[in-house]
Formats: C-alpha cells, structure tokens, sequence
C-alpha cells in the first residue's frame, strides 16, 4: 500500500478576512514532497480555511493514488486541534460552514477506504507544520499553486494572483454568491462554471414532477441521444477555459447519466454532489402541474411565490438554496473549469443569486433540459453569466 502524509493548514487575517489555504502530500518513509496546494478564499473564517486546505491535501493524495494505480495509507498532520479532534470523531461540529466542510472532507475518506486504503489524524505543533504554512500564507498572498511534483517538467506550476488585496477583501468565495465589494476589479484568471441541465427521461416529457426522493427515472432515448450530443458539444465549450476540468453531478439518476457521457467525453471521472439535488417534491412527487392546479390551486402559486413554502413531505426552496449555496461554493473554491450536471431550480437558484432577482422572478428564467449555462467568477466576487439556456443538444 502507498503511504502517503498529508500536511495541511489554513489561515485568515482577521478571522474572519482575507484567507487562503496550503497542503502538500509526502510520500512516505522518505518525505519526498508529490504534491503542492494553495489558493486564496476571499474573506473566510480562520477554521473555513483550515478545513479547506485537509480537503485539498486529501484529494490531491487520492490523485496521487489514482495515479499510480494503488490503495493509499493516508495519515493527516495538522496544527488545527479543532479540525483534528472534529475529523476524529471526538469534538461536535457546530458551525454550519464547518460541518458542510467536514462533511466533504469525510466522503473523501470515505472514498479512500472504500478504494481498499485507510485515513488516520495526527495533531502536530505549529513549528513542525511549517510547509503548510508557507503555502497556506502564499494562499492568503493570493498564490494559486496546484503543483504535482512526481510528473516532471510535463505538470505546470500554476502560480497567479487571483485574490484581492488585504485591505479590499470584502467579498466571499467560501459561502456562495453574493454582491461584489465597491473595489478594483481583479484581473486574474476567473473560475469558470458550465451549468448543465440534465437530459430528459419519461418523466420530464410526460410533464410529471420528478424531486429528490421520488422515482429518479433513468434517461429515455430521447435523453440518451441528448447526453450524447453534450458530450460533444462541452469539450469544444471547456477547451481554452481555466484548468483543471471536473465534472460534478447530482445525486439522482438522469444527471449522473448525462454526467457520464460528458465526463468521458472529457476524459476525467465524474464526481458526485448531492447539494446540487433538485427539490425534493414529497407528496406531489410524480404529478404532473395540472393535476397540482387541480388539487392543490393555492399551494401551487405559493410554490413559485413563497421560498419558504414546501409541499408536504417535500423542501422548501430556501432548503434548496441553502445547500446548493453550498454546491457553487465547493465548485468555486476548487479553481479551474467545473461541470456541473443538476436540474432546473438549482441552476435557476444560482443564476437568480447572481443577477440578483428575488425569488418569484427566477422563474423567469427558462432553463431547458440538456441546456447550457456558463458563468464566470472572479476572487474579488464579481461574476459573469456569458450566457444561460443555450441548447447543448
């Protein structure tokens, strides 16, 4: 088995301020250093980027792994008590940023032993955490550094200043969209997002409802030859666009399909997230909107009108904002290029955040199913939706 040694850190000045994250992975018992990360987050919470760089070193030792062909033996060394002690099981959670963060970073360890590898986590003191630091500190200097050492001259180390001055950081990158700061406008390479409805199944031609916890249809023909055809439209798409390119998908069946055909297209492993869900609809799971306007008339207008409106046994829309909030800023805070593969409201939550439209007005916003929409976001907060609902299909 590889064994690998995650070292890790995080740091904001003036908790919560300007943050960025540092890891690197050795390979055991030697020390040879295989990996390097670090990123600026905008304005975080010391723990935030903490929690954001063990996400970093652990996908960059499954990387690793990947690589090499090998389970991996990972041990985590880190000077943050809280993350250690939180990851080990032994302190609660309380923070909801946190607990999203240790969430993520527990399915990635989950992932590494369910490849055959093991995860354990070591406290250290600071002064033996210094590596970490430095790239961590390069982060909070607004350094990108997505380093993989073991492949030579070949890999290229991504250096560049993508975050906001100190004194102008006001924006966040950590929690999701929100209104960009009155500040220079930074000039660095932005994070691109290609939004992807998925293809049709069924139940999307027959008009039902089809919600998180429902039947999750798998795609019909007609769906199948749609993901075919995004398959070949988003490689021309993505190609010029920041690097790396991942493909993220809901959890439900008809995204995870047309993720599929994108991601091999692509030739990467598509990953699953289920903040990017759509609704769960509960009781209303499987009907179509004229038999709802028949039964159930009010609730519907209350269903596009008011977010914290749910149908029985399903979600309000706030629910779903709030972890699709989440979803954007996992995608966000990971750089490069990410497609992700989800459903009408999520997509239309995101892009309403970002142009600013209250709720009942994002249903003005027509997303199709196997359609395109591309935003681009800056580390100072501001965004650019280049374009929404372009068919991909």
């Amino acid at each position: 088995m590889l064994v690998l040694v995650v070292e890790a850190d995080g740091g904001s000045r003036g908790n919560p301020g300007v943050a960025g994250y540092g890891a690197l992975v050795r390979e055991a018992p030697d020390g040879a250093v295989l990996a390097e990360r670090a990123a600026p987050l905008g304005k975080a919470s010391n723990n935030v980027a903490e929690y954001s760089g063990l996400i970093a070193g652990l996908e960059a030792a499954i990387r690793i792994g990947d690589r090499r062909d090998e389970p991996i033996d990972v041990l985590v060394r880190m000077d943050s008590k809280l993350v250690i002690e939180q990851m080990a099981g032994r302190w609660k959670i309380k923070h909801e940023d946190m607990r999203r963060l240790a969430l993520e970073a527990t399915e990635l360890c989950r992932a590494i032993r369910s490849g055959g590898g093991s995860v354990r986590f070591e406290w250290i003191p600071r002064e033996q955490n210094k590596a970490a630091d430095k790239l961590s500190n390069d982060g909070m200097d607004g350094q990108t550094v997505d380093r993989d050492l073991e492949e030579g001259d070949s890999v290229e180390s991504r250096r560049s200043d993508t975050s906001v001055p100190a004194a102008q950081a006001d924006s966040l990158v950590a929690t999701g969209p929100a209104v960009p700061a009155a500040t220079p406008p930074d000039l660095g390479h932005p994070t691109r997002l290609v939004l992807v409805r998925h293809a049709v199944t069924g139940y999307t031609s027959a008009g039902r409802l089809d919600g998180r916890g429902g039947a999750d249809p798998e795609l019909d023909a007609t769906g199948v030859a749609q993901a075919q055809s995004l398959a070949r439209v988003v490689p021309e798409l993505v190609a010029g666009s920041p690097q790396p390119v991942r493909v993220v998908t809901s959890g439900l069946a008809r995204a995870k399909a047309t993720g599929a055909a994108i991601a091999a297209a692509l030739g990467v492993d598509e990953q699953h997230d289920d903040d990017w869900d759509e609704r769960a609809l509960g009781e209303w799971d499987g009907l179509t909107m004229g038999r709802i306007a028949v039964r159930h008339g009010h609730d519907l207008l209350r269903l596009r009108t008011d977010e914290d409106f749910a149908p029985p046994g399903g979600e309000s829309a706030a629910q779903v904002r709030t972890r699709v909030r989440a979803g954007y800023a996992k995608a966000v805070r990971r750089r490069g290029t990410t497609v992700v593969v989800a459903h009408g409201l999520p997509i239309r939550l995101v892009l309403a955040d970002l142009l600013g439209m209250d709720y009942a007005h994002q249903w003005r916003l027509d997303i199709a199913p196997a359609s395109l929409s591309l935003v681009d976001v800056w580390a100072d907060g501001n965004a650019s939706v280049r374009f929404l609902n372009r068919p991909g299909a």
